[in-house]
């Protein structure tokens, strides 16, 4: 088990997590695809305008990802930063320059909509 959460939340992440202010910014380029890698059911409660819903526990999460443009970077988040982290590995270890919303949606003071 420590192998396996070693290899997800190593030291050397090959992403970059953002407090708020900086993935606000980050997000504002129209350019960059915007991912809420939660369930279907937390993303229709509540998610950031222009969010794509790829749900990270979803046992296909690794080749729906692979729709996104390998161009764009990719900012993701979640309920609260750790499944994002997950999906910012997967998605950095396939080639994507990710972003990753350091505190997840619960303490983002941005806009949302349902």
């Amino acid at each position: 088990m420590v192998s396996f959460l070693s290899s997800l939340f190593g030291s050397r992440e090959n992403f970059i997590s953002q407090n708020n202010a900086d993935f606000a910014k980050t997000i504002s380029d129209k350019n960059v695809q915007l991912v809420d890698v939660r369930t279907p059911e937390e993303f229709s409660e509540s998610h950031i305008p222009g969010a794509l819903n790829i749900d990270v526990k979803n046992q296909n999460f690794s080749v729906k990802v692979d729709s996104l443009d390998k161009e764009r970077a990719v900012a993701v988040y979640c309920r609260s930063g750790a499944r994002s982290k997950v999906a910012a590995k997967i998605l950095s270890d396939k080639g994507y320059k990710v972003y990753n919303l350091a505190n997840g949606i619960m303490n983002w003071d941005g806009p949302t909509e349902k």
